[in-house]
């Protein structure tokens, strides 16, 4: 945690070219990860957004400030060096989507999940040549058994960088679906949140918001938006 502690002592953030992509350099120095490797990303705009999250910074380094810097060291220290523990564990999402746990009542809420849901699912089925089962309840659905190996072969075409990012648009989303829709483009990061969030809103509408549990919302959709925001940057 040595780095987060440090307090600013650079005067110049350049970004450079380099065999294979972009470094930040800091006085000339390069941007190393928590596990000190050189931080080097795939396109000049994602540099340029990091190097502007430290050019920002006064004082000490708050890691609050650098949400683009942390998700690069998320692809380089953990996703490059153990992506098929993270893609296995991705998958597990299709098998438990979201989209498929459907409410009987009341109607208007039943209505509006197979109103944006169900599209999402044929979109999925067709692109992609996954079906996933639909139900309703608290028990379990059984999904095809081919349905987890077809989710983790969609991942595997991914690099590093981009999984880094849709790991936050599945886990914070709940939804395999909605995290690949958004990856793809299918969805704007704004309507697939909206997507994800329509159990939670109703029950607003119908009860009222909690403060805290708003507030944890508002923290999340800014995190889902910034991974999609990253994924717009690595094209």
């Amino acid at each position: 945690m040595a780095e987060w502690e440090q307090r600013v002592f650079w005067s110049d953030v350049n970004v450079t070219e380099v065999d294979g992509g972009y470094k930040v350099l800091l006085d000339g120095r390069d941007l190393r990860t928590p596990a000190k490797e050189v931080l080097q990303v795939p396109t000049r705009v994602l540099a340029e957004t990091i190097a502007a999250e430290w050019r920002s910074l006064e004082g000490k380094v708050d890691p609050e400030k650098l949400p683009m810097t942390k998700l690069a060291n998320v692809a380089i220290d953990k996703v490059a060096v153990q992506s098929e523990p993270i893609i296995d564990m991705l998958a597990e999402y299709a098998t438990t989507d979201l989209l498929c746990y459907r409410a009987t009542s009341p109607k208007g809420l039943a209505d509006r999940q197979e109103q944006v849901w169900q599209p999402l699912l044929d979109w999925f089925a067709q692109t992609h040549g996954v079906r996933l089962e639909v139900g309703s309840g608290v028990m379990p659905i059984r999904q095809p058994t081919q349905v987890l190996a077809a989710s983790a072969a969609l991942l595997r075409n991914y690099t590093h960088f981009e999984l880094a990012a849709i790991y936050d648009l599945i886990s914070l989303s709940g939804s395999f679906v909605i995290g690949l829709a958004t990856a793809n483009e299918k969805l704007t990061a704004i309507d697939a949140w909206a997507a994800s969030r329509i159990d939670e809103d109703w029950q607003i509408a119908e009860w009222g918001a909690d403060d805290d549990a708003s507030a944890l919302a508002a923290t999340r959709q800014k995190a889902f938006e910034r991974a999609a925001f990253v994924l717009s940057l690595l094209k």
